[in-house]
């Protein structure tokens, strides 16, 4: 599924699921809570455009008879928790979290409102749900399930390069729960496949060019 059809199926999930019933009081404007580490710029954590054509093609327009709170960290994800703790206090009928942290953050939140999660590594393994066919509790979604791709992935790079060692890996620091899972289970594969890893760590957009340099220096592939 292309990444446009997956977040508009996400924005009906979300439309569907508890704002089809609070619609039928009458004078009850839903209202969506929104929550993501990302920014409201193009980048790779900017759903929501996606996600509000999703809404529009079900009916909802921002403004007309929906509203949408947003709330972006803009990458500081100790912000995550204060964020969800606002949308709660703003009385929102759902919210929509985007990646495993901010889906942490909006659980911890509250037990009573109705929590979609996107682009969740493991929500299981995160103890956000209680299995993937049985969620329980106020949690449902969707799952990229990257945890068990990425062994498959090193997996495939071994096949096709034999001989590669070390492979370098890029991950955000301050992103631990979600990036932290995902090396773990990296590290997990390299293990078994006998591929030596050396990480790096990249925590902003500027860092790249002195974190490439290094990976080109360690002649990590």
């Amino acid at each position: 599924m292309k990444r446009r059809e997956f977040i508009r199926l996400l924005g009906g999930a979300a439309a569907a699921w508890p704002l089809a019933a609070r619609a039928q009081q009458v004078g009850k404007v839903p209202k969506i809570g929104y929550l993501s580490p990302g920014s409201a710029s193009p980048g790779p954590l900017a759903y929501h455009d996606e996600f509000q054509r999703g809404l529009r093609e079900l009916g909802y327009v921002e403004g007309r008879n929906i509203i949408i709170e947003y709330r972006f960290a803009d990458g500081k994800f100790d912000r995550l928790d204060q964020f969800a703790a606002e949308l709660v206090r703003l009385d929102v009928d759902i919210i929509v979290s985007v990646v495993t942290q901010a889906s942490l953050a909006a659980k911890n939140a509250t037990s009573t409102v109705p929590i979609v999660i996107v682009s969740v590594a493991d929500p299981v393994g995160a103890g956000l749900v209680a299995s993937l066919a049985r969620p329980g509790a106020n949690v449902t979604g969707t799952s990229a399930m990257t945890s068990e791709v990425i062994g498959k992935s090193l997996a495939l790079l071994k096949q096709t390069v034999p001989t590669v060692s070390p492979v370098a890996v890029l991950w955000n620091p301050n992103n631990e729960v979600y990036q932290g899972q995902i090396l773990r289970e990296t590290e997990m594969a390299a293990g078994k496949l006998g591929v030596e890893l050396q990480t790096f760590g990249v925590r902003t957009p500027d860092e790249f060019d002195r974190t490439f340099a290094a990976i080109t220096s360690a002649r990590a592939a």
